[in-house]
């Protein structure tokens, strides 16, 4: 089977949340993320901005609204993936027209162009040693997060990544199985002919061996329970009023 070094990467990769005293230079940042920003960007509307975070008061911050996660304090450089709407619509209001009523379509494109900076980013980072974990529950209070960054109307932080040198990289979390989620011409046609149920079952359990293996307390139905648990009652429910104040009208 043919690979690549990007290719090892991305099958050894791992959230990694303990990181080393060690500094990260700011042209080493510098030049992840201008390699970054060549990841594709939907008609070059280049939609996004990055807020690079070393400052110890606004991690603590962000800790705060991120649910008291100590890596986002404890990581050396934390990165604010945003979606930024703002010369988008200083370019049309030059012309006369303004944003409001396409806020939708140029939304959902410029959250989807910060999630692949955010990723070729990481992918980056790795290729240099350095490894990090991505942080969305900035999106727990929108709103706040902005305060903390500055962010101006029509910016909002879609996710966070912490990035360091690591000090401790935990075993791999198994993926569920390639034949369950990839579909031949049509949806539905699989190369794994059991039912979506079995399938779980499947992955329950190996996620369950995974979580047993490193000691993490779980359940036999482990992801199933995770994924109830999770969505139910509704996460992040004041979510799109949030973004509504933020300038992202997803209506």
């Amino acid at each position: 089977m043919p690979t690549t070094e990007t290719i090892d990467l991305l099958e050894q990769r791992v959230s990694v949340r303990a990181y080393t005293q060690k500094p990260v230079a700011e042209e080493t940042v510098a030049q992840i993320l201008r390699a970054a920003f060549r990841a594709p960007t939907s008609s070059n509307i280049q939609s996004y901005s990055v807020v690079v975070i070393r400052d110890a008061e606004t991690k603590a911050r962000l800790k705060t609204v991120t649910g008291g996660q100590g890596h986002v304090v404890e990581a050396p450089v934390f990165l604010a993936f945003c979606a930024d709407l703002t010369r988008i619509e200083r370019a049309m209001q030059a012309r006369g027209h303004g944003i409001d009523s396409n806020n939708l379509e140029v939304g959902l494109v410029s959250t989807i162009d910060a999630a692949l900076v955010g990723m070729s980013a990481y992918l980056a980072a790795e290729s240099l040693g350095l490894k990090g974990v991505m942080i969305g529950a900035v999106r727990n209070d929108a709103v706040e997060t902005a305060r903390i960054l500055g962010l101006p109307h029509r910016v909002y932080c879609v996710f966070g990544m912490c990035l360091g040198w690591p000090a401790e990289v935990p075993p791999q979390k198994p993926r569920m199985d390639y034949s369950t989620m990839v579909h031949y011409e049509r949806y539905g046609a699989l190369r794994d002919n059991r039912g979506l149920d079995d399938q779980l079952v499947d992955y329950d359990s190996a996620l369950a061996h995974h979580y047993g293996a490193i000691g993490k307390p779980t359940t036999a139905d482990s992801w199933s329970h995770d994924m109830d648990k999770k969505f139910f009652p509704q996460l992040r429910d004041h979510l799109r009023q949030q973004l509504k104040e933020c300038g992202f009208d997803f209506r």
